[in-house]
C-alpha cells in the first residue's frame, strides 16, 4: 500500500515580503528566507511547523525568468493573481512520499508527472500538472519526493509552531476522500461539502490556535 505524509503547507503571496508580513502577523513569527526556483521563476521563505513539516511561502521571482511551462500553484492566472494581489492566502500542501511514480500510478486523481527540481543544496522530484492547476482546487495534494536525507525543515529554528487540524470543503468530498484514500491521507486531512473550494489549516502558537 502506498502512503504519504504531510510535508508542507504552501502559501501563496503576490510578493514574497508581503506573504512574510501576512505570516508574521497571524503567527507571530516571520518566515525566513529559502531561495530560489528558476526553472519556475519564483522564490520562497520557509517556516518550521515541526520535525520534518513546515510552512512554505511562495511568489513570483520579479528577478527571475518567466517559464517555458505554467508555473506550479496556478501563479500565472490572473484570476489567481488578483487574488493575491489582495491578500495571500494558504492555497496548497504537499505530501511526501519515498517512491513518487508508485504514489502518482496508485492516486485515484493524477496529481501530474513528477519533474525534476534542485534548490541550492535540495533535490526533489515533485508532481506539476501540465498545465500548472491545482489538483482538487488545492485539496489533493501535490505529490514530492526528497532525493537525499536532509530535509529543509531540518534547518530551520523550532518556531514553536505545530499544526493542530487541516480541514477541506469541496463540492465532491467523496470524490475528494477517495483520492485521499488512494494515498493514505484519510487522516491527514478532512473533507466536507461547501459549494466552493476551501483549504484551511489550524496551527498552535505561542499565543493560541491560528487559522490559516
Amino acid at each position: 500500500m502506498v502512503t504519504a505524509a504531510l510535508d508542507h503547507l504552501i502559501v501563496a503571496a503576490a510578493t514574497l515580503e508581503q506573504g512574510e508580513d501576512y505570516i508574521e502577523g497571524k503567527l507571530g513569527v516571520r518566515p525566513l528566507r529559502g531561495g530560489k526556483h528558476a526553472t519556475m521563476g519564483t522564490h520562497n521563505s520557509l517556516l518550521a511547523l515541526g520535525p520534518r513539516t513546515y510552512l512554505e511561502v511562495i511568489a513570483i521571482d520579479p528577478d527571475g525568468s518567466a517559464p517555458t511551462t505554467p508555473r506550479w500553484f496556478e501563479l500565472d492566472r490572473p484570476a489567481m493573481q488578483a487574488t493575491l494581489r489582495a491578500s495571500p492566502r494558504l492555497l496548497h500542501w504537499a505530501a511526501r512520499t519515498n517512491d513518487i511514480e508508485a504514489a502518482r500510478n496508485a492516486a485515484a486523481i493524477d496529481p501530474g508527472p513528477a519533474h525534476a527540481h534542485s534548490r541550492g543544496e535540495f533535490r526533489w522530484r515533485i508532481t506539476i500538472p501540465d498545465d500548472g492547476h491545482l489538483p482538487g482546487a488545492g485539496i489533493l495534494p501535490t505529490l514530492i519526493e526528497w532525493s537525499s536525507e536532509q530535509h529543509p525543515a531540518d534547518a530551520l529554528p523550532d518556531s514553536r509552531l505545530r499544526i493542530a487540524t487541516l480541514a477541506a470543503a469541496h463540492p465532491e468530498p467523496g470524490q475528494m476522500r477517495e483520492a485521499l484514500a488512494s494515498l493514505g491521507l484519510s487522516e491527514t486531512l478532512q473533507v466536507t461539502y461547501n459549494a466552493t473550494p476551501r483549504l484551511a489549516a489550524l496551527v498552535r502558537t505561542p499565543r493560541g490556535t491560528v487559522a490559516l
